[in-house]
């Protein structure tokens, strides 16, 4: 059977710039190793402790304090225990095998700050204190852009940023709404709207080239069939399904946006757009772009931290609420809290989960060759403490991170600990980064 190359491929379909999955058909070499990816999912404001933690189940509701708290941790032995599917994990359930929680990881709050404020910002960051003369923040380039060099410089994007937060009014600095920098001041802006994050990943720049270009592809792909397997074949429906919900959900989004236009609100219209369908819709952009190789690093910011200004959890409540709001009064609103963070937890499981569907050309999936970590720059948001974050790994980057344990880390345990773990994991040659002091060598497969 002769052989066919993607980039031939490509030039067969009209010039349209839509990327493609690895198929065993068109590789003209043997199959490579599947390349290993990096993505981040950050929750702001922390959560609710007794319902994340494993026993933490009977801790009281903590009271809030506007400055920054040092809980005392749990006598939980350090090492790997069982993993214990608290209520807010259970949506993890399907996936437990493929993911890791770790506990008692901490970050070093700078004083001098608002607390809130190098919350997202120094999370990928985690500078030794004071170390940064030109910035209040502890902020240097982030752990994102330092992978990206390594294993991104091949890729068309050496890094993608997204973020969820759909508002205009930039209540806060953008200190409180980025977790991913090029360096101390320099954001690397995030994506915010489906749209723009279509053109700019699939390159089309005309809504009718964007429409029918995967029916143009199909059909160039449909006259390839005698050459294509049966395992490619069914790729090719899976994936091109998947870009064709994806412009049905933008249109969806689209329409929406355009109806609430037109109705006077107290909120912005943003705050009235259903949440969980605009997570999932980034979420799957990013998916897609790691699949098709557009990118192997990649941020995805929930919400930023502070602002009040709500948003509508369908499902949840009958009105937009602000979830910073609410985690000042965790004893009125600590039901409420709990439902948002198993409601962020759900979004996070569908991505995951959608990873760990997509098979690679190898046959391992596509979250078995990605380290895609949740987290937050918060332990709670009532008590703003830096300390025990809420870290939950899923994948493994191919089989170089143990997956599976809850990893109990000792009392002091650095974040970026396990940021130099996971670098030395994608085969970063470095024994340090940032304010690291050790690998979490429990995670690390020989």
């Amino acid at each position: 059977m002769k052989s066919t190359s993607r980039r031939s491929f490509l030039r067969g379909v009209g010039g349209s710039a839509l990327a493609l999955p690895s198929l065993e058909s068109l590789a003209a070499a043997p199959v490579k190793v599947p390349a290993q990816r990096l993505a981040f999912f950050y929750v702001p404001i922390g959560v609710v402790r007794r319902s994340f933690f494993p026993g933490e189940a009977a801790a009281k509701i903590p009271k809030f304090t506007s400055s920054q708290k040092e809980l005392a941790k749990k006598d939980l032995p350090t090492g790997l225990h069982p993993l214990e599917l608290t209520p807010t994990m259970q949506p993890l359930a399907g996936l437990k095998k493929k993911i890791t929680l770790i506990t008692g990881l901490d970050r070093t709050f700078q004083h001098g700050t608002d607390v809130h404020a190098q919350c997202a910002s120094c999370f990928l960051s985690s500078a030794p204190p004071h170390t940064i003369k030109t910035s209040a923040l502890p902020l240097d380039r982030t752990f994102d852009h330092i992978v990206g060099d390594a294993i991104g410089a091949q890729t068309p994007f050496r890094t993608l940023e997204l973020s969820c937060n759909s508002h205009r009014d930039n209540l806060e600095s953008i200190h409180f709404d980025n977790i991913s920098w090029y360096g101390t001041d320099h954001v690397a802006p995030s994506i915010r709207d489906p749209r723009k994050a279509y053109h700019r990943l699939f390159g089309t720049k005309e809504i009718k080239a964007y429409r029918n270009i995967t029916d143009l592809v199909l059909k160039d792909a449909h006259s390839m069939q005698r050459t294509l397997g049966s395992s490619d074949r069914d790729k090719f429906d899976e994936y091109f399904d998947s870009i064709r919900t994806i412009e049905e959900q933008i249109d969806k989004l689209e329409k929406m946006k355009g109806e609430l236009a037109q109705v006077t609100l107290e909120e912005p219209t943003a705050a009235h757009l259903p949440r969980g369908a605009y997570i999932r819709l980034m979420g799957d952009l990013m998916v897609t772009a790691l699949q098709t190789g557009l990118t192997n690093v990649a941020s995805f910011m929930v919400g930023p931290e502070r602002w009040n200004t709500p948003f509508l959890y369908e499902g949840l409540f009958d009105k937009p609420r602000s979830h910073h709001g609410m985690s000042h009064n965790q004893n009125k609103f600590v039901e409420d809290l709990e439902k948002l963070d198993q409601f962020h937890m759900e979004q996070f499981a569908y991505l995951a989960s959608r990873m760990d569907g997509i098979l690679e050309a190898d046959g391992s999936t596509l979250l078995d060759n990605t380290i895609f970590t949740y987290g937050s720059g918060l332990g709670d948001g009532a008590t703003h403490q830096y300390n025990n974050l809420p870290i939950i790994v899923a994948g493994s980057g191919g089989g170089n991170l143990a997956t599976g344990s809850h990893l109990a880390c000792p009392d002091g345990t650095p974040l970026a600990n396990l940021w130099l773990t996971q670098a030395q994991a994608l085969g970063l040659q470095r024994n340090r980064f940032a304010d690291s002091a050790a690998t979490l060598k429990e995670l690390q497969k020989s």
